[in-house]
């Protein structure tokens, strides 16, 4: 019989875990011993037992960084499929692999790719790593509540290469609404180098798509399934009575449903869980391939909770998900937590505040739901303002047909009362400055153009609506849905080849995406491309998933609230890096917020240091495009030293450098081009940045100009 005081502890460890919204590893207590049995490692309550499955790679026909591409092959065309028809699990997820890596860094060499970061560049920053593969084990499950309705994809990677003696693991939570890869290049290429195990997660949002017509869905490794058959095992399934959709499809033919978009569950709310649930089941992982073993089929545990270093580390919405799980950890699970341009929503506190050189930024901390709704809403005008002339140019839209829509954009914002001027360039003037007033930098003035014309912004302002709203797909809110066009923009054309059977491996969980469109329904009859629908690009339609936050609706001011942030990390050593022109999540909603906020919330307890990077913006992809190259650099760069930085920390006690902005000297255009990007564009963070230091005190953060 167990001892009263051993049950007594565990019991208020399980009710301290359930009030923080934490998960615990059954099993992983220092001296849970039964009748004298040492504790087993049990695999934790919130893993689907019968999704799990491990797969070892080799590292020369396969491996976990590149999935035997190597550095070569991950620069190359995408890796072909034997019977495109009917890929295989194994052919997926290389595929995957290669999508998910190029997403977040520049691949060419002249930007730095092979020279300054790539599978084949060793964590002192030298060619040394041939083409970079590496050998171990992944270990791939969903995490769910029970129901059936989260199935949250979680992965470990164990390298070959780990140290059982000096284990660590590194988070790699992935970015955007991305599959599980999402953040391989971010953080997970660093610490496989490092020789961490990594913990991923899709975080309940990744490629998880369901096509209405065919009733087709994706399952855990992207193979295809019908819905019905599927069941529990789907990715992600609509909930929708067969009567509605029947009605539903037959309205609006070739429409698909999204995970992030359409769960009705608001899982942003979970991503922090989903991040300590991934470690968790990292540290299940370790122990099931290092503990010894306990009689013919059990394993011990070797490692328990807070004696391995972890470093909580992704992008973007992995960023901010990092950042999520380090303030719910309260059992020690992460030790540190390093993140590069943060999606977070922050609750700042009434005396925090950002000033950049002497001028308080009125607007720092507003919430995603507001100031990305706001921007789909501005920037098509914005575009045209002078200040924003010569911006670079990303669409598959004529150039004449792009100006139409700019133009015609700022006289609906003009005729509904949005803007101001009686000509369009006062108008985009006007709608520009509008934008630096809610807290978009001057430094992001050429961006808005790209931002809107590649439509990342017009994707997540109505992917975060819809899932803030916790609306179905049926609901077709304000008039937006997802599905298939033809080259003219008409929607409701049955695809040649179904977009599912690649969709998990090319698809970013948010439409425009691997062949589906991102359509406005109410005109013309049967719905077209949002851009080309009118000839204000929806303009309609944007305005109402604005008025979503103006208006004060209930479901999205309740789902944004359960999402806010307190900025209180408990202590734990912390960098965030960001550059100052990101156009997607402004840098003072993001990153000066929060170091704002947990200045107040912890103050001299806080080993928190932000790493402002000039030139800096959110898509380093985007700067193998001509225009990006000559005028931004990669945060990537600094996200790497940013965890070389931690990793000194950690282990040999070296003071993290302080706060500072890092002025950083684009590669402009000389006669013969575009020059090589090199070190000389790229100074280091430094121990001592003099004028360059960004002050914190008691909730008021000043950044040098």
């Amino acid at each position: 019989m167990r001892d009263k005081s051993t049950a007594t502890r565990r019991a208020a460890v399980l009710l301290s875990a359930a009030l923080v919204g934490a998960v615990l590893v059954p099993g992983a207590w220092a001296d849970d011993h039964d009748g004298g049995r040492p504790a087993l490692n049990r695999l934790p309550s919130f893993v689907v037992a019968s999704s799990l499955r491990t797969t070892t790679y080799d590292g020369v026909s396969d491996d976990l960084l590149t999935a035997g591409l190597g550095k070569t092959g991950l620069a190359g065309a995408a890796p072909a499929i034997a019977n495109p028809a009917s890929p295989t699990a194994a052919e997926l997820r290389r595929l995957a692999i290669w999508t998910n890596y190029r997403a977040l860094v520049d691949i060419k060499p002249s930007g730095g790719y092979g020279r300054l970061w790539g599978p084949n560049v060793d964590l002192t920053g030298n060619d040394t790593l041939g083409e970079g593969k590496i050998a171990g084990t992944e270990y791939l499950a969903y995490a769910d509540d029970g129901r059936g309705r989260q199935n949250v994809s979680l992965l470990v990677q164990v390298p070959a290469s780990f140290d059982p003696a000096n284990p660590c693991i590194v988070t790699a939570t992935s970015s955007g609404s991305r599959g599980v890869y999402g953040a391989i290049s971010a953080a997970g290429e660093w610490g496989l180098k490092r020789g961490c195990a990594v913990a991923y997660t899709d975080k309940g949002t990744g490629n998880g798509a369901h096509e209405l017509m065919t009733g087709l869905v994706t399952l855990i490794d992207g193979r295809l399934a019908d819905a019905a058959a599927a069941g529990g095992s789907s990715l992600f399934t609509a909930r929708v009575p067969a009567g509605s959709l029947a009605t539903y499809n037959q309205a609006f033919p070739n429409r698909y449903a999204f995970k992030h978009a359409h769960s009705q569950q608001n899982p942003e709310e979970d991503w922090g869980r989903d991040t300590l649930a991934a470690v968790q089941f990292a540290y299940w992982a370790l122990n099931q391939q290092f503990a010894p073993r306990v009689g013919p089929s059990n394993h011990g545990v070797r490692y328990r909770q807070g004696s391995i270093t972890t470093i909580a580390a992704s992008v973007s919405n992995g960023g901010g998900a990092s950042l999520e799980a380090a303030e719910q950890d309260t059992g020690g699970w992460i030790t540190a937590v390093v993140v590069g341009e943060p999606q977070v929503n922050v609750r700042m506190p009434d005396n925090a505040q950002v000033i950049e050189g002497g001028q308080r930024i009125a607007a720092a901390g507003k919430p995603l739901a507001d100031y990305m709704t706001l921007a789909n809403l501005l920037q098509p005008c914005a575009a045209l303002a002078e200040a924003a002339s010569g911006a670079p140019y990303l669409t598959a839209l004529p150039t004449a047909t792009t100006s139409a829509i700019r133009q015609a954009r700022c006289a609906s914002l003009a005729a509904a009362g949005y803007i101001h001027g009686t000509d369009t360039q006062t108008q985009a003037n006007d709608a520009l400055t509008l934008l630096h007033e809610a807290g978009y930098e001057a430094d992001s003035d050429l961006l808005h153009a790209p931002m809107w014309d590649s439509q990342a912004v017009p994707a997540v302002a109505v992917t975060y609506a819809d899932a803030y709203t916790r609306s179905s797909v049926i609901d077709n809110l304000c008039g937006f849905s997802f599905g298939t066009t033809n080259p003219s923009g008409a929607a409701g054309v049955t695809p040649a080849v179904s977009p599912m059977l690649t969709v998990f491996a090319l698809g970013n969980g948010v439409p425009p995406t691997n062949g589906i469109s991102l359509v406005y329904n109410v005109t013309p009859p049967g719905g077209a491309d949002h851009r080309l629908a009118t000839a204000d690009a929806s303009f309609a339609g944007a305005a109402c998933v604005r008025r979503l936050w103006t208006g004060r609706d209930s479901r999205m001011l309740a789902s944004v609230e359960a999402i806010r942030v307190n900025a209180n990390l408990h202590g734990k050593p912390a960098i965030i890096v960001q550059g100052r022109s990101d156009a997607l999540v402004p840098v003072n909603h993001a990153s000066r917020a929060y170091l704002a906020a947990n200045s107040v919330r912890e103050g001299s307890r806080s080993q928190l240091s932000f790493y402002e990077v000039t030139n800096g913006q959110h898509f380093d992809a985007f700067l193998g495009v001509s225009g990006f190259d000559s005028r931004f650099v990669p945060v990537h760069y600094y996200n790497i030293q940013a965890l070389n930085l931690m990793w000194s920390h950690l282990k040999n006690g070296t003071p993290l450098p302080p706060s500072q902005v890092i002025r950083t000297v684009p590669r402009g255009v000389t006669a013969s081009g575009v020059p090589e990007l090199s070190v000389a564009n790229l100074p280091a963070i430094v121990a001592n940045p003099g004028s360059n230091a960004i002050g914190v005190n008691r909730g008021v953060v000043n950044v040098p100009h």
